[in-house]
């Protein structure tokens, strides 16, 4: 790593760093709050371990930020956005759930992190946290099987043969009698639908302790979208007599008292929801059906204005910290 030290963090190594810092934090508070109210131990220490792997994150992002002389991001911290002393808001079966997605989300940033990265001790770091991230994901999926709590994708029957495509009725959608799903759109539709009922649960949880009216508003609204877009993929599946995704609504608790700041469950659910457009363009990229294709351009808009509005929320209450920015050259020759 030591021949890397002479050059400068390109704009995507920055990029990395800086939005790893912001989501390992915000992990730090969910997952101390969690691990407080565990009453699983098993659950208990899956929880344990990926704070853990959080903490050494943000350990090392400072080390990386601080050897080139670059401001710490502030992100989220236990002393302004958690109450360890609240009661839990979700239960333990919903928190394997919600590790389960979230670990799915940092696979894929850090696979991307890898592929943008140029210096070889920030390549060798994401690999270490792309394998890190593996070993979390095993171990979640293994007690969720355990548990009976994983849901499994759609089984289809195995064909009998291999086959090939003789006429582009296959690609249509639109009119007439459409073709059963095909395996990929299948996994798009069923792993879409497993993110979308997480932001559910994680709406309808955090409008209950909002302590704000508006940001209660906004909860409120993106449940009632999600709820909307789960309806829509599960009736794609029901068509072709095919099992759609478990549910996890009844495991938010009744508690009133708010574990985290508005400012943290604001930012998480706004980052949650950009991420799901770029989900529903994974799925539309691999469905061969035109009207998959059009369902999913439908979702993207609907939750690209929904995700706007969070940020400009964010922004009118002062909670969104702002990336590094490229100098404004203009501003710079007039202030001279």
């Amino acid at each position: 790593m030591e021949q890397n030290k002479h050059l400068e963090l390109n704009s995507a190594e920055i990029a990395n760093l800086w939005t790893q810092y912001l989501n390992d934090s915000a992990s730090i508070c969910i997952l101390s709050h969690s691990i407080a109210k565990a009453k699983d131990e098993e659950v208990k220490n899956i929880l344990e371990y990926a704070l853990t792997l959080s903490q050494g994150h943000i350990a090392k992002i400072t080390e990386f930020f601080e050897e080139a002389n670059f401001p710490i991001p502030k992100g989220f911290t236990l002393e302004e956005d958690v109450n360890l002393n609240a009661p839990p808001l979700f239960t333990d079966t919903f928190m394997m759930v919600y590790m389960y997605v979230m670990t799915l989300l940092g696979l894929t940033g850090y696979a991307g992190a890898v592929a943008t990265s140029a210096r070889s001790d920030q390549i060798d770091y994401f690999i270490e946290c792309n394998r890190q991230t593996m070993e979390l994901y095993k171990r979640i999926a293994t007690l969720m099987l355990n548990k009976g709590i994983y849901s499994k994708p759609p089984r289809i029957n195995t064909p009998n043969e291999i086959d090939f495509v003789t006429n582009d009725q296959y690609l249509t959608g639109w009119f007439g009698k459409k073709r059963p799903l095909n395996v990929m759109e299948i996994s798009g539709v069923s792993f879409n639908m497993v993110k979308v009922v997480v932001k559910v649960v994680l709406e309808i949880g955090f409008a209950q302790v909002s302590q704000d009216k508006e940001v209660q508003k906004y909860f409120q609204r993106g449940k009632k979208m999600c709820e909307k877009q789960f309806g829509i993929l599960s009736k794609l599946l029901t068509k072709d007599e095919l099992a759609s995704p478990a549910s996890w609504v009844s495991e938010v608790t009744s508690s009133t008292v708010p574990p985290f700041s508005d400012k943290l469950m604001l930012n998480h659910i706004v980052i949650l929801v950009a991420s799901a457009i770029g989900y529903f363009g994974a799925g539309a990229s691999v469905s061969q059906r035109r009207d998959l294709a059009l369902e999913y351009t439908r979702l993207m808009a609907e939750v690209g204005l929904y995700a706007e509005d969070g940020a400009q929320l964010l922004i009118k209450y002062g909670w969104l910290e702002q990336p590094p920015l490229a100098d404004d050259r203009e501003k710079l020759a007039n202030a001279k």
